[in-house]
């Protein structure tokens, strides 16, 4: 499949904070898709796949309805999960053209939180806990930013990671979301000091460690290389997608083998060997940060240093600007553009590749995307010029 499929438009809806949409999330989806598909220069007729992932509000079959859809020939999501689908989506998607199901389908996720209820709220009652969270719950982990926490703890206690590797993984985002007008963010900007004397949310993530909850929708369009050499805006190859997990894990992620890991190194490993070139040749990078934590694990996981070697890694300003030592989360991320379940991240390794981003990287050949950290099976794509 590598590159034989392309990126062709991207859209988003306005972003706005928790509950201050005007509008629903179904209308945000269906105003990112338009976007996305005016981008590509096409009609809404023309698309005949849908795919979306943790979603199961914003049905294709509504979908196509209220966009007038002439057909719809495809529709896929990964099973289950969360925000560790985001590339697995364009994995789908990339599938769907390549073997010729469809002929151009839209990738998108949309996220009302005020509408429907906070990610970062638990939301088991008082009946029985479902699944893996009987094993969770009744000892107090309720939610991602617990579960987080702990892998998180574990990782600096086992490497030697201070309190500062967060602080700078945060600072880098909302730096880069000052230069994005999109961005919740801009005109916000963030300071160490401010970080550290932000109030514990659990320990060791204060507030600005934890993503916003946002409402929103983004949305790309995917098409063939053929097809995409005549379309309005330059095509974005997928030049590979990966997505796995390695043997041994069993019903929940707090087992000793797994304690302290982003689930990522053997997605790392699928993704390398498909696209046949290393993380040093990354120009560009998007990594999904529900919060700061699992993205030092990803980073680590991914290959792009050791464990020991990642507060350095991302110290001394090295996030932060298009002239980074390594160029990450260029719109703001999760952080600092919008929690949009990270789909935004896509949209901004797109525009990386055409130089349209607000903090665009010189000379961009190698843009990628790493889907959420800390849940499995993880995800990733990579995205170079068509």
């Amino acid at each position: 499949m590598q590159g034989s499929s392309v990126v062709v438009g991207v859209g988003e809806s306005t972003y706005y904070e928790r509950g201050k949409s005007p509008d629903s999330e179904f209308q945000l989806a269906v105003t990112a898709i338009r976007r996305a598909v005016e981008d590509a220069g096409l009609e809404l007729a023309d698309v005949d796949g849908i795919v979306s992932y943790a979603d199961v509000r914003n049905d294709p079959t509504r979908l196509a309805a209220a966009l007038g859809l002439h057909e719809l020939r495809y529709t896929g999501s990964p099973f289950g999960g969360g925000g560790n689908n985001v590339a697995a989506a364009l994995q789908l998607a990339d599938s769907a053209i390549t073997a010729g199901y469809a002929t151009n389908v839209v990738a998108f996720r949309a996220i009302a939180q005020g509408q429907f209820g906070r990610f970062g709220a638990a939301r088991i009652g008082t009946g029985q806990a479902p699944g893996p969270a009987a094993f969770t719950a009744p000892y107090g982990l309720m939610n991602a930013s617990h579960e987080c926490a702990l892998h998180t703890r574990r990782f600096m206690h086992d490497h030697g990671i201070t309190q500062e590797a967060l602080c700078d993984i945060s600072l880098a985002c909302y730096a880069n979301a000052q230069r994005n007008p999109r961005a919740l963010r801009h005109g916000k900007p963030l300071t160490r000091e401010a970080y550290h004397a932000s109030r514990w949310i659990v320990e060791p993530f204060h507030l600005f460690d934890c993503c916003p909850e946002n409402d929103g929708a983004a949305a790309v369009v995917v098409t063939s290389g053929e097809r995409g050499r005549d379309l309005a805006k330059p095509a974005v190859a997928i030049r590979c997608a990966a997505q796995g997990l390695g043997p041994g894990f069993g019903g929940a992620a707090f087992q000793e083998r797994w304690l302290g890991s982003a689930f990522y190194r053997d997605v790392g490993r699928i993704l390398w060997d498909r696209a046949g070139i290393a993380p040093a040749d990354i120009d560009v990078a998007q990594f999904y940060e529900n919060f700061t934590g699992p993205v030092l694990m990803a980073i680590t996981e991914m290959g792009f240093c050791e464990p020991g070697e990642v507060e350095a890694f991302v110290s001394n300003g090295a996030l932060t600007g298009p002239n980074a030592r390594f160029p990450f989360n260029t719109s703001g991320g999760n952080l600092g553009e919008a929690y949009i379940h990270g789909f935004e991240l896509v949209n901004e390794a797109v525009r990386q590749v055409r130089s349209e981003s607000t903090c665009q990287v010189a000379n961009v050949e190698h843009s990628l995307v790493v889907a959420g950290p800390g849940y499995a099976p993880g995800s990733a794509v990579l995205f170079g010029k068509s």
